[in-house]
């Protein structure tokens, strides 16, 4: 249960296609994640999937049923939004029950997927409290308590966190992952957050203007980027993208190296710059780097720290086989 298939799947608003011809498979039982940035078209493809839009074209087919003209309540689905929409004057308890009495299950089904989602999600203390009387974090677990007991085909996540604070997301993010682990049921996570997606994500899919720009697991979309975009997009801090004579040296539009893939050294290296602003974060420090020629401000990762001072002279040195090249076109090479 839980197979996804999107066949030359588009939307469009008017005469404004947002979603030109797209096709994405979704396995059973995987976690897939949706990135890219503000606008990209992810909540969107997630809406289509869900059935909250209607698609302009294509077929959309779950577990080898097509769905494309079934409405959301039929498509064995359930959506955790990124308001949490509960009901404030009812209980966790009448909260999570509620689309269970809606479909008509009897009190005694109705006791048992409570506590088996309130122990799965650790909120069996709290099932007497109202919504008010719970933290942001304790209110989406309700929220995704609600989706958990109606066994959907798949649960679909529209960027669940952004209304937590840093702690929480951090909480929120391993509490969801450890819930894919038990349920095994296919789950597409929207977020804008690249963190969020290497973190959680089976697979992910990174969209830019509607258009899937690459998928694959996340350490495939970080060592192997198809093109610049993807580049740029996956890890952080992100990628020192670099053009001009540079570049052409290495037979290359544009040359990419991360910021943990060089050396620093105060005597000699391959390229010269001046320190900026340098980030310390205990065990690893972040230095911003100016006036190398090569991009306004390159950015070295390094482990612990560094006697490096504002407007020092510093020389970083790449690492040959972690360097990235890109064609014209912004594509691998």
């Amino acid at each position: 249960m839980g197979q996804i298939t999107l066949n030359q799947v588009t939307k469009s608003f008017g005469d404004v296609q947002v979603i030109p011809p797209l096709d994405l498979q979704i396995n059973e039982g995987e976690f897939v994640v949706f990135v890219g940035p503000s606008g990209c078209g992810k909540s969107t493809l997630l809406r289509l999937i869900a059935g909250l839009e209607d698609t302009t074209s294509g077929d959309i087919s779950i577990d080898g049923k097509n769905a494309t003209e079934l409405p959301p309540a039929k498509r064995g689905l359930a959506m955790v939004f990124q308001s949490y929409a509960l009901y404030p004057h009812m209980s966790v308890r009448k909260n999570i029950a509620f689309p269970m009495r809606m479909a008509g299950l009897d009190e005694a089904t109705q006791k048992t997927k409570i506590e088996a989602a309130a122990k799965a999600l650790n909120l069996t203390d709290y099932l007497d409290r109202k919504p008010g009387q719970l933290s942001g974090g304790q209110r989406q677990r309700v929220a995704i308590g609600r989706a958990i007991v109606r066994e959907p085909a798949a649960f679909l996540f529209d960027e669940p966190l952004s209304n937590l604070d840093a702690a929480l997301r951090v909480g929120m993010r391993l509490e969801i992952s450890e819930l894919h682990k038990k349920l095994e049921t296919t789950m597409i996570y929207v977020t804008h957050d690249q963190v969020e997606a290497m973190t959680m994500a089976d697979k992910i899919v990174v969209l830019q203007a509607g258009v899937i720009e690459q998928v694959g697991s996340p350490l495939e979309l970080y060592h192997t980027p198809r093109n610049k975009f993807v580049a740029g997009f996956i890890g952080s801090p992100k990628m020192n993208l670099i053009e001009g004579p540079e570049a052409a040296k290495h037979d290359a539009t544009t040359i990419g190296i991360r910021p943990e893939h060089m050396t620093v050294s105060k005597i000699e290296g391959a390229w010269k710059g001046r320190v900026g602003v340098a980030e310390h974060l205990g065990s690893d420090t972040f230095i911003h780097i100016h006036e190398t020629g090569l991009m306004d401000m390159m950015t070295v990762r390094i482990t612990g720290d560094i006697e490096a001072t504002h407007g020092d002279t510093i020389y970083l040195t790449p690492m040959a086989d972690q360097m990235h090249r890109f064609d014209a076109q912004g594509m691998r090479i």
